[in-house]
C-alpha cells in the first residue's frame, strides 16, 4: 500500500494521542484542545471525522470496540496498527530533524515592501505588531490555562515555540521599525521620502 501524503498535520496529531492509548474521535478532539494542540493544528469535528476515516483506509488505524458514556451513544474507540505505529514515528523524527523551505505570507509581502511608501510601510507594520502583541498574550492565556488543568509541560512545547517564534518576529519588527524611522533605508529628498536601493552592478559576482 502506498504511503499518505504527510500534508496534514490533524493526522500526525490523531496517530500521536492514539498511540498514548485508544482513543474515540471526540475523545481526540477534547484531548488536542485540552492540550493545546488546537492552537497549531487546524481542528474542526468534520475534518477529524474525515481525516480518521482516511487513516482507516489507509490501514494506519483500526477500530477495537466502542464505548458509552452515560446518554451519550456508543463510541467507536481506534487504535493504531503496527503500520501506523511506523508511519507516526517516521513522520515525527522526519519533522524534528529535517528544515524544510516554507512559504509565510509575511516574508512575501516584505519582498514588494518598497512599492509602499516608508510612512504607509510604517503604518503597517505597527499595525502588526500590535497584532502580534495581542496574539502573544493570547498564546500566553493558553499556556497558563491548559497548565492550571495539569497538563505536564511536555505537551506544551508547541506553544513554548510558537511564542518564541512570535517574540522573534516582534523583536526583528521593533528594530526594522526603528531604521525606517531613523532614515537607515531610506533616502529623503526635499519633498519626499525614497526608499534607500543600492544599484545593481553587473561586475558584482
Amino acid at each position: 500500500m502506498p504511503k499518505p501524503k504527510r500534508s496534514n498535520l490533524l493526522a500526525l496529531a490523531i496517530l500521536s494521542l492514539l498511540n498514548e492509548r485508544p482513543m474515540h474521535p471526540y475523545e481526540i478532539g477534547s484531548t488536542m484542545r485540552h492540550r493545546g494542540l488546537s492552537d497549531s493544528i487546524r481542528l474542526n469535528t468534520g475534518s477529524l471525522y474525515a481525516v480518521m476515516e482516511t487513516l482507516v483506509k489507509n490501514g494506519l488505524i483500526q477500530p477495537v470496540g466502542t464505548e458509552r458514556e452515560g446518554k451519550h451513544p456508543e463510541r467507536t474507540v481506534y487504535e493504531p496498527t503496527e503500520a501506523g505505529r511506523e508511519e507516526f514515528f517516521d513522520w515525527l523524527q522526519s519533522l524534528l530533524r529535517t528544515p524544510i523551505k516554507e512559504y509565510p505570507q509575511f516574508a512575501a509581502g516584505l519582498s514588494f515592501l518598497a512599492h509602499l511608501t516608508p510612512q504607509q510601510a510604517l503604518e503597517l507594520l505597527k499595525e502588526r505588531t500590535q497584532s502580534l502583541n495581542t496574539q502573544m498574550e493570547q498564546v500566553k492565556a493558553s499556556m497558563q490555562d491548559t497548565r492550571q488543568l495539569g497538563v505536564d509541560r511536555l505537551f506544551l512545547i508547541e506553544q513554548e515555540y510558537t511564542l518564541a517564534m512570535l517574540q522573534a518576529e516582534m523583536d526583528w519588527l521593533n528594530r526594522f521599525i526603528a531604521e525606517i524611522h531613523d532614515s537607515s533605508l531610506t533616502l529623503r529628498t526635499e519633498d519626499a521620502w525614497t526608499w534607500f536601493v543600492t544599484p545593481f552592478s553587473s561586475d558584482q559576482d
